[in-house]
Formats: C-alpha cells, structure tokens, sequence
C-alpha cells in the first residue's frame, strides 16, 4: 500500500489516513478499506495506486467508477442500506457491524458514529476476530473527529487526487 497524499490536508484529516494506513499495515489479511459516508461517497482508501491506474483506463473510455476503492464503497454502503433497513424491519436498534463470510474472502462493514462506515475486504487467511477488534479501534479513534467539515475535506481531496487539479 502506499500512503495518499496528506500534503496540504488538516491535521484531522492527517491523523484519519494515518489511522487507515495503521490498519492496514498491522493487520494481516486485510486487502482493502474504504471508509464511506452516509450518503455513499468515499471519503478514505487504502489502494490509491490501483485507484489512479483503474481511473486513467476506465474515465478515459466512459467515465465509470474510480476502481476497486469506488467498487468496495459502492457494496460497503449497499450493504449499509440494506442491514439499517432490516433492522428497522426487525425493530432491533442500531446496526453495529456486519459481516460476509465468503470461500476466497470476507468483507466486513462496521458504522461509525456519524452514520458513516467503515468497509474492509479481507482475504481468506484474515483472523476476522482481529479484523473486527482493529475496525473497532478505528471506529473508536476516528468516530469523534469525522465532522461535517472533514467529511468535506476528504471528499475534495479524493476529487483533487482524481483529478489532478490544485484545490
């Protein structure tokens, strides 16, 4: 993985990828995160060189999805959708996180407190009970600092990166 740019960003901001980078180092198994927020856009990534290389192919032809990290937002705020419907359904409260155990895989997705998620793709060799303590920590760290103001923040500079162009 490589570190995004934080170059120009606020310290919050910082400390969010900083958060996100740790995750992903320190946890065995995880192949991807996304941190998404309420409304579905991604605010946060691990795979920004496979983001940057999807997007030079596809936005070239027709201006499809920014790559795996838009791919595992788009399923992580599906399923988002899908278990806070079901729970009110069910009457059960709140969902606090959810898991998809699959042959080659799983994907985890766990709310953060401003109604944003976290999503991770794991591999098959991850310890989900490792995964699920480490997303826990995350949500902890960072379910405090994710205002409205730094959801902004993030989301413009997903744009910036995508871009290319000066904020």
């Amino acid at each position: 993985m490589t570190t995004p740019s934080t170059f120009g960003l606020s310290s919050e901001a910082r400390n969010l990828h900083w958060l996100l980078t740790n995750l992903v180092e320190e946890v065995p198994g995880i192949l991807s995160v996304a941190v998404v927020s309420s409304d579905g856009l991604l605010l946060l990534s691990s795979d920004d060189d496979r983001n940057a290389q999807a997007r030079d192919t596809r936005t070239a032809s027709r201006g499809g999805p920014r790559g795996s990290a838009a791919d595992l937002a788009t399923v992580v705020s599906g399923i988002g959708s899908l278990t806070v419907g079901a729970s009110k359904l069910m009457d059960s409260g709140p969902v606090k996180h959810t898991m998809v155990a699959m042959d080659e895989g799983s994907l985890f997705v766990m709310s953060i407190s401003d109604g944003s998620l976290l999503g991770v793709h794991g591999g098959a060799d991850c310890d989900m009970s490792v995964v699920a303590y480490h997303m826990a920590l995350f949500v902890g760290r960072a379910g405090h600092v994710l205002t409205p103001e730094l959801r902004s923040e993030l989301c413009q500079n997903l744009e910036t990166e995508s871009t290319g162009s000066p904020r």
